[in-house]
C-alpha cells in the first residue's frame, strides 16, 4: 500500500474521534509485546509478510535489537477494516522491563484501551501485575490476549481439555487483579469474558489468535489447531484465523472511542473545573473547544529537534499555532503536527482531539507537559509507580566535555523522566538515579553512543530516606532578621494515609481551596473535616497542615512556607536525603508588619530550621529502599536461595512449589542488591531469575544508622559530626 494513500486515509480517520482507538500493550518481559505489535503491523499493511515477527519494527533503536528487549514505547497508526468501516488504531507498544515502567505509565496517559499479553506457559507474573495497575489507575480499559499457545501444545504437550482449565485459571486471575485493582465501578464492568470476545489466544510468533466470537464465526475448533502442529502445517493457521484481524477486531468492538473514554478518565487526570467551557470540551473530546494536549514522550531527532509525543484531548492543533506551555510558562509556535508509522513520522496540517501525534516546536517540553492555546489547569502529573533506588555520579572523560554532558544529562532527563537528574554546576558532580541497575546501564551507552559523550560513572549509591521515630516538640525557627518566628511539630504519617498516597489515590502537589473530593478522602481515612481543609500540600509522601489560627499575613506567606516545606523534605537534617512517611504542622507564626521583612530570605532559613529542628527532636533516621522480588528456579536449589538472601540481609516471605518448579517471594534491601544476576545465576546454576514485585521503605537497622549517616555526608561533603537541631 502506498505510503501516500495510507496517509490521505489516516487524515480522513483523524478527523472522527468514533472511528479512533487509542490503544497500548502491556505486560511482562518476554511475553511477546513487540513480535505481537509487528503482526498488528502486518495486517495493516504496514510491513511485509516475512518480516513480521522477525523485523521487531517497534524496536527501532540499536540497544534495543541488541539485547532483544523493548526500552522505549513506540508509537504506530494503523487502519483497520471492521464490515464496512475503516478504524484508526493508534498503537503504543511498551517496555515489559521493570526498569523502563516509567515509559509504561506514560504510554498509559495516551490510551483508552489496554491488551494485556500474557504467557500461557509462564501465566500471570509480577510485571503483568504492575502494568495492569498503571493501566487500571489511568482508567484505561484491558482487553486479554494468552500468548504463546504454541508452546502448550509443542513443550508442555497439554490435552485439549488441560489447555482449557489452563486458559480458564489465567482468565480467573486476570479478572481477580481487575477487581482487587479496578475503581469501583469498573471492577464488575471490565472484567474479562470469552463469551463476549474480550479475550483471544494465539501464537503472535506464528501469526494465528483465536476469540470465540471468531471460532463459531468462522467454524474453526481448537482442534484443528492441535492438528496444525501435529502435521507441522502451523503456517496455514495464519491465514484461517489472522492474529491482526482477530486482536484488531476485540479492540474495535471493546475498547472506547476517545469520546466514550474522556467522559470518565478526564475528572481522574484533570482536576480543573468540569462545568466550565474547557471543561466541557475535554469531557466531550470536542474539536471546536480550546486546544489541550499531554505531552507524553520526548524524542530527540537529529533533523526535527525535539519532538513531543501525545495525546489531544480537546481542540484542534495546526501548523504555525501558538500554544502555551504550562510547565516552562511561556509560549511558542506549533512548527509541524506528525502522525505516526512505526518510526516513521508524516507532516499534517491539523488535528483534531481524540487522536495521537507529534508536535514540533515545542522547546523545553518534558513528558507530562500540558501545552492548551489558553492558560489552564495542568493535568495530574504523570505518577510512576516505582520510584527511582539507584544512583551513580556522571562525570565527562574530558573537561572540554563537560559543558556537553550538562546539555545531554537535561536532554536524556526529558527522554526519560523516570531518570531524575541532578546537576550541580557549584561542586561539578552530576547525578543520575534511575529503576535499576540495566535502567542506569542503558543510558550509560546512549550518552556515549548516540549523544558522543565519554563518560566515567560511579559505583551505584543507593538514596535513603528520613523520617521519624515519634511526635516532636514545638519547635522555634527565627529569620535572619529576628522578626519573623515559626513554630512546627513532626509526627508520623498513619499507614492507612501513606498507602493512599502510594496508590495515587491521593495526587502529590499543593491543594486548592475548592478541592472538596481529596478532604473528603482524607476524612474517609479519619481525619475531621476541619483538619482535612487545613491540608497545604502532599509532597513525595509527606503531609504539610497549617494548623495555625489567626495570623493576619498568613496568605502572604503559605507559598514560601510550601516552598521551605518542600526544601526539607528534599533534603532532610541528618545526610541531606529526601523526607518520607511524615506530617509537618505549622503550630504557630508570628510576622512582621512590613512585608518587605518577611521575604523569601527571612522566611525560607526560619522555616527550614524549624522543621529540620523538629525532625531531630522527633528522632529522625534513616529509611532504607527495599524491593520486594519474586524468584523462579528449580526447587532443588531452594537451601542455596535461602543462604543467599541470609547474606544479602534479606527475609523469605513466601515458598510456592509446583512440581520440580519452585516459586518465592524475598524482601532485599536495594543496598544489597548490586550484582544479585550474577550471584543468583552462581546459586542456582544459571537456572534462576528475579523479578520485581514492589518497592517498600522500612528502617534501617539501629547497628547501621550512624555508619551509612556518616558514610552519606562524607560523600556530599558535610560536616561529619553530630547533627544539631540548628544546622541549617
Amino acid at each position: 500500500m502506498a505510503d501516500v494513500d495510507v496517509v490521505k486515509r489516516v487524515r480522513e480517520l483523524m478527523n472522527n474521534p468514533e472511528q479512533i482507538r487509542n490503544i497500548c500493550t502491556c505486560a511482562h518481559i518476554d511475553h511477546g509485546k513487540t513480535t505481537f505489535s509487528d503482526n498488528l503491523l502486518l495486517g495493516a499493511g504496514m510491513i511485509s509478510e516475512d518480516l513480521a515477527g522477525k523485523q521487531l519494527s517497534l524496536d527501532f533503536r540499536e540497544d534495543e535489537k541488541e539485547r532483544g528487549i523493548t526500552i522505549d514505547a513506540a508509537n504506530v497508526s494503523m487502519i483497520h477494516k471492521l464490515g464496512n468501516k475503516e478504524f484508526l488504531i493508534n498503537l503504543i507498544d511498551t517496555p515489559g522491563h521493570v526498569d523502563f515502567g516509567g515509559d509504561v505509565t506514560r504510554a498509559m496517559r495516551a490510551c483508552d484501551g489496554a491488551i494485556v499479553l500474557v504467557c500461557a506457559v509462564e501465566g500471570i507474573m509480577p510485571q503483568t501485575e504492575t502494568v495492569l495497575k498503571q493501566a487500571l489507575r489511568e482508567r484505561v480499559k484491558p482487553i486479554l490476549f494468552i500468548n504463546k499457545v504454541d508452546r502448550l501444545i509443542k513443550e508442555v504437550k497439554l490435552t485439549p481439555e488441560a489447555m482449557q482449565q489452563r486458559f480458564i485459571k489465567i482468565i480467573t486471575d486476570v479478572n481477580k487483579l481487575i477487581k482487587s485493582i479496578a475503581p469501583e465501578e469498573y471492577k464488575e464492568k471490565w472484567q474479562v469474558n470469552v463469551q463476549e470476545g474480550s479475550v483471544a489466544f494465539g501464537s503472535a510468533f506464528h501469526k494465528w489468535g483465536l476469540s470465540v466470537p471468531y471460532m463459531q464465526k468462522h467454524n474453526i475448533s481448537f482442534k484443528e489447531i492441535i492438528e496444525a502442529y501435529n502435521s507441522e502445517t502451523q503456517a496455514e493457521l495464519a491465514k484461517k484465523a489472522p492474529m491482526h484481524q482477530v486482536v484488531l477486531d476485540i479492540v474495535t468492538r471493546h475498547h472506547p472511542d476517545p469520546k466514550q473514554a474522556q467522559v470518565y478518565r478526564i475528572p481522574k487526570i484533570w482536576q480543573g473545573d468540569l462545568e466550565s467551557s474547557l471543561g466541557k470540551s475535554l469531557l466531550n473530546c470536542d474539536p471546536q473547544g480550546e486546544v489541550a494536549f499531554v505531552v507524553t514522550k520526548i524524542v530527540v531527532d537529529k533533523h526535527a529537534g525535539e519532538v513531543a509525543a501525545g495525546r489531544l484531548f480537546s481542540g484542534t492543533v495546526r501548523q504555525g499555532q501558538e500554544v502555551y506551555m504550562m510547565g516552562a510558562k511561556r509560549k511558542l509556535r506549533v512548527q509541524q503536527v506528525n502522525i505516526y508509522k512505526g518510526a516513521q513520522r508524516f507532516q499534517v496540517e491539523s488535528a483534531v482531539a481524540g487522536n495521537i501525534i507529534g508536535l514540533i516546536g515545542l522547546k523545553d517540553a518534558f513528558a507530562g507537559e500540558t501545552v492548551s492555546s489558553i492558560e489552564m489547569e495542568p493535568f495530574e502529573a504523570i505518577k510512576h509507580i516505582f520510584e527511582p533506588v539507584v544512583t551513580k555520579s556522571i562525570e565527562a572523560k574530558k573537561a572540554s566535555d563537560l559543558p556537553k554532558l550538562v546539555e545531554v544529562l537535561r536532554q536524556v532527563n526529558k527522554e526519560d523522566p523516570s531518570i531524575f537528574v541532578s546537576i550541580n554546576e557549584e561542586t561539578g558532580e552530576n547525578l543520575i538515579a534511575g529503576m535499576g541497575e540495566l535502567h542506569l546501564e542503558v543510558i550509560e551507552n546512549r550518552i556515549r553512543r548516540e549523544k558522543g559523550v565519554d563518560v566515567k560513572t560511579s559505583n551505584p549509591i543507593v538514596v535513603y530516606r528520613e523520617s521519624i521515630l515519634k511526635t516532636s516538640r514545638e519547635i522555634e525557627g527565627k529569620s535572619p532578621n529576628k522578626h519573623n518566628k515559626f513554630y512546627f511539630i513532626v509526627e508520623p504519617i498513619p499507614e492507612t494515609v501513606y498507602e493512599a498516597i502510594k496508590n495515587g489515590e491521593i495526587p502529590d502537589g499543593r491543594i486548592k481551596k475548592t478541592d472538596r473530593e481529596l478532604w473528603d478522602k482524607f476524612v474517609k481515612l479519619g481525619y475531621e473535616m476541619k483538619e482535612a481543609r487545613s491540608i497545604k500540600q502532599i509532597f513525595n509522601g509527606n503531609i504539610l497542615i497549617d494548623s495555625s489560627k489567626g495570623i493576619v499575613h498568613i496568605g502572604e506567606v503559605i507559598e514560601l512556607i510550601m516552598d521551605g516545606f518542600e526544601q526539607v523534605m528534599r533534603e532532610g537534617p541528618l545526610a541531606r536525603e529526601p523526607g518520607i512517611k511524615m506530617v509537618v504542622r505549622l503550630k504557630d507564626t508570628t510576622l512582621h508588619e512590613d512585608a518587605i521583612h518577611r521575604g523569601p530570605s527571612q522566611v525560607l532559613p526560619a522555616v527550614r530550621e524549624s522543621i529540620r529542628g523538629a525532625m531531630v527532636d522527633a528522632q529522625a533516621i534513616l529509611f532504607e529502599p527495599l524491593q520486594i522480588l519474586q524468584v523462579d528456579s528449580p526447587s532443588e536449589y531452594l537451601g542455596e536461595i535461602s543462604k543467599l538472601i541470609g547474606n544479602k540481609r534479606g527475609q523469605l516471605l513466601t515458598v510456592e512449589q509446583e512440581g520440580e518448579h519452585l516459586s518465592c517471594k524475598i524482601k532485599l534491601p536495594v543496598a544489597e542488591m548490586f550484582g544479585l544476576s550474577n550471584d543468583l545465576r552462581s546459586a542456582t546454576e544459571g537456572r534462576g531469575n528475579f523479578f520485581v514485585v514492589d518497592q517498600a521503605f522500612e528502617r534501617l537497622p539501629m547497628e547501621l544508622q550512624d555508619k551509612v549517616i556518616k558514610s552519606i555526608r562524607q560523600r556530599k561533603g558535610l560536616k561529619i559530626e553530630a547533627v544539631s537541631e540548628s544546622e541549617n
